[in-house]
């Protein structure tokens, strides 16, 4: 009788069953457009590599389909490979359970911040002269890969200093702290990034200023050519970034190693001091430290980075351990203290999240165990920090509950993204029992698809099952019992089927023969 579910006993019906009916709502085929849109408002993208079978599977079903529909079985077919990951984002359990409203006020934040005036772009070398004022982008990637963007993300630009992190978090990987820390300090130095000094131990200050920043690429890959150096850190930027674009630009490159005096005279005072791991060539550690500087992002692929950074060295669209717990702590809590420049402590105080500014105009932020976000807009303020990433991290932290010290459950007067709102156990019977007293089987689909809990009962002890009994809705009562499972206990010494006699005597009572033996008809 039911053509939706293959039930045999004692077995759920498939995910993949619940799943359709889910999108189809009761109807016999979903638009493959109709999937694909309602994937997207999951945060999902179509080209995440996790979801590539279902779509390579969905190309070739939608060839052999005259009208671009799918049945039960083709969705089935299509979506087999990659079920556990559908059903995870279709059943609203992933960190941001609704994007969709979430994107907009991302939205709202960005439209907000790309009104401000002021800043300048850098123009000491011509590369990044060239960038227009007007640029802005914003990319979000949560630790589940839930996509978002606004503006120009697609517009290549240099990591610069944004690039310093990273090459800790790398070099933390592969030596450990203790002998990363013999060579770099840990504090902020409350100096210019650029300036000529070191601690009283004769240790650059921390990795985040250039100094630092030089000495932590003596630590890459000893004893390999600069190519190869340059090649394993590609690598490990294009694992952090999910095989998203990296890139390398060769003009800023070579405008950096000519106008780079400063660095230069760093680089020969670190020397003097010994500051460098033992047979070290410092001319060379320099070319590799400006290669670096101009490795090439987008905001989106940049965006997976911070992501990679927020899920624990996880990369959220491919999943593979990238980088090691100990260098992902390490450089967030670097990040939260030094990665401002001289707005490092203004920034921890007002956003209280860890971020990396570069002089190209991005700001790499990171909510640990939520999102990362790559900001990108080339005009800077006097500390070197872009004016519009400044004025979106706020705006940020000040609408949700991100601050580090931002109580999660206290702080009411901030929205929550990580949580549904409302009271959910309350609004979840409310919904499940209006479902039962409608007749509204569809609504049920998604409930038990969503792995909520079918038997919960309301103030006075009543079940969907009762309501649904009482109102003779035997299209409910069947999927309730049969694809459910639920269990027809009395309530009050009453079971739903004497309910529904006292009621509404309709053909509940005479429910198929297998269940009688459960059910007492009174």
């Amino acid at each position: 009788p039911w053509p939706f579910l293959t039930v045999k006993a004692g077995i759920l019906p498939s995910l993949e069953d619940l799943l359709f009916y889910t999108i189809a709502g009761g109807a016999e085929k979903i638009p493959a457009h109709k999937f694909t849109t309602a994937l997207k408002a999951t945060g999902l993208r179509t080209g995440d590599p996790r979801l590539k079978e279902c779509m390579e599977n969905l190309k070739v079903i939608m060839k052999t389909t005259s009208d671009g529909n799918l049945d039960r079985h083709l969705f089935k077919k299509c979506v087999q490979s990659n079920i556990v990951l559908l059903t995870q984002a279709f059943r609203k359990k992933f960190v941001i359970p609704d994007f969709v409203s979430f994107a907009s006020e991302i939205d709202a934040l960005y439209e907000n911040a790309k009104n401000l005036g002021g800043g300048q772009v850098a123009d000491y070398i011509p590369q990044l002269a060239r960038f227009s004022p007007d640029l802005w982008a914003v990319s979000i990637c949560t630790v589940d890969g839930q996509r978002h963007t606004a503006g120009d993300t697609k517009v290549p630009f240099c990591l610069q200093s944004c690039v310093k992190p990273l090459k800790y978090a790398i070099a933390v990987h592969d030596h450990g702290t203790e002998y990363v820390h013999r060579f770099i300090g840990k504090e902020p130095s409350g100096l210019r990034f650029n300036k000529l000094f070191l601690n009283e131990e004769d240790k650059p200050h921390n990795p985040m200023v250039n100094a630092g920043a030089i000495v932590c690429t003596s630590l890459l890959k000893q004893g390999a050519s600069n190519a190869e150096k340059f090649d394993y850190v590609m690598n490990f930027m294009n694992k952090l970034a999910g095989n998203e674009y990296v890139g390398f630009s060769n003009a800023t490159f070579q405008s950096e190693r000519e106008s780079g005096d400063r660095n230069f005279a760093i680089g020969y005072y670190l020397k003097e001091k010994k500051c460098f791991p033992e047979g070290t060539d410092m001319t060379s550690i320099l070319d590799l430290y400006f290669q670096l500087c101009s490795i090439e992002v987008t905001c989106e692929s940049a965006s997976v980075m911070a992501a990679t950074l927020a899920n624990g060295g996880f990369c959220p669209i491919t999943g593979e351990r990238v980088l090691g717990p100990e260098a992902v702590r390490n450089t967030l809590s670097l990040m939260h203290s030094c990665g401002m420049y001289d707005f490092s402590g203004q920034f921890a105080f007002h956003v209280g999240l860890p971020a990396k500014s570069g002089v190209a105009g991005g700001i790499l932020l990171v909510v640990p165990n939520v999102m990362g976000i790559m900001c990108w807009s080339p005009p800077l303020d006097k500390l070197g920090n872009s004016v519009r990433g400044i004025q979106f991290c706020t705006d940020l932290v000040s609408l949700c509950n991100f601050h580090n010290y931002d109580n999660l459950k206290h702080f009411v007067k901030k929205l929550d993204p990580r949580r549904e709102g409302g009271d959910q156990r309350v609004k979840s019977v409310i919904n499940l029992l209006f479902a039962a007293y409608t007749g509204d089987v569809s609504a049920l689909r998604r409930f038990a698809l969503s792995s909520m809990d079918m038997e919960q009962r309301d103030y006075d002890s009543r079940t969907a099952l009762h309501v649904a009994a009482a109102e003779g809705h035997v299209e409910v009562v069947k999927f309730l019992l049969e694809a459910c499972r639920v269990n027809p206990v009395p309530k009050d010494s009453q079971d739903p089927m004497d309910k529904e006699t006292y009621v509404q005597p309709v053909s509940v009572t005479s429910f198929p023969s297998h269940f009688e033996s459960k059910v007492h008809v009174g």
